[in-house]
């Protein structure tokens, strides 16, 4: 304590200074208005780099965190690639496979139509829809959903038409497993609106549990390519020449909405051309 004093009173006039001076320039600062906003503008600068210092040392502290943070993130987003991705691939299985069949595809036109109407649970299903030949609604014209195949238009009226349903036994669809060019004959067999049955299907055709079934194309109703459904079983049979195949359907029958109607341009010439083969069987061309 006595050597703090000494050194007070040995440097007593240096701490007067300094006091004095601080006096002073509060003094200065306070009463005169130019010197004041001059002290203001020195304060906020000095003030300001001070606080710009403590963030950046607060911010590097807190590289962890927002690291941690932009991982999860990056995750999330990793994962939402992956799902989009997915259903791209979905989507493609729907479509036409257009590299097996060039210029093709490009016949087909599409009627957008709302179900109106709609049975699964009777021996033989119709559905119906608010699209009639009014807006180029055919017989005959094939009709899918964004899952699969629909049925077939047998009725049309000005502005309605009436699909066969592919739960009804009356329709056949030919189709075949997807990268393979045998096909059988798709019917359903009035056990489940979730299943339908492919018959006929060559004993030699190599196939698994969870292969697309895809129409064949050889018709003039549907392209080449469009999804049905997917093999669940192998079924007995007594024929060994042919596979009978439980398919399980991609169409929710149950929640069927917004369909399409498939209109094939060259469906005139094809009709021509198997009439005149029909008729050259018969003995004569008309």
């Amino acid at each position: 304590m006595k050597n703090l004093l000494d050194f007070i009173i040995k440097h007593s006039s240096w701490f007067v200074f300094l006091l004095l001076t601080v006096v002073s320039c509060l003094l200065l600062f306070q009463s005169n208005p130019y010197q004041h906003s001059i002290y203001l503008t020195s304060a906020n600068a000095v003030s300001s780099s001070i606080y710009g210092l403590f963030n950046n040392v607060t911010s590097y502290f807190h590289l962890r965190g927002i690291n941690e943070d932009l991982q999860q993130r990056n995750a999330m987003l990793e994962n939402e690639v992956v799902s989009l991705r997915n259903q791209i691939n979905d989507y493609k299985m729907l479509l036409p496979d257009t590299s097996t069949m060039p210029g093709n595809y490009s016949n087909f036109d599409f009627v957008i139509a709302h179900v109106i109407s709609n049975s699964i649970s009777q021996p033989h299903n119709y559905i119906t829809i608010n699209r009639g030949k009014a807006d180029g609604v055919m017989p005959e014209m094939g009709v899918v959903d964004q899952n699969g195949v629909v049925g077939i238009v047998n009725v049309v009226g000005e502005h309605s038409a009436r699909i066969i349903s592919l739960l009804n036994p009356n329709l056949r669809l030919s189709c075949k497993v997807k990268n393979s060019d045998f096909f059988g004959s798709l019917v359903w067999d009035c056990v489940s609106p979730q299943y339908a049955v492919l018959e006929e299907l060559p004993r030699h055709v190599k196939f698994e549990k969870g292969d697309t079934i895809i129409t064949s194309g050889y018709s003039a109703v549907f392209p080449e390519g469009l999804i049905v459904g997917t093999i669940e079983d192998r079924m007995p049979t007594n024929d060994d020449n042919f596979y009978t195949l439980k398919i399980k359907l991609t169409t929710d029958f149950s929640r069927l909405s917004t369909v399409r109607a498939i209109k094939n341009g060259m469906k005139g010439e094809l009709d021509a051309l198997e009439a005149a083969d029909y008729n050259s069987k018969k003995g004569g061309w008309n």
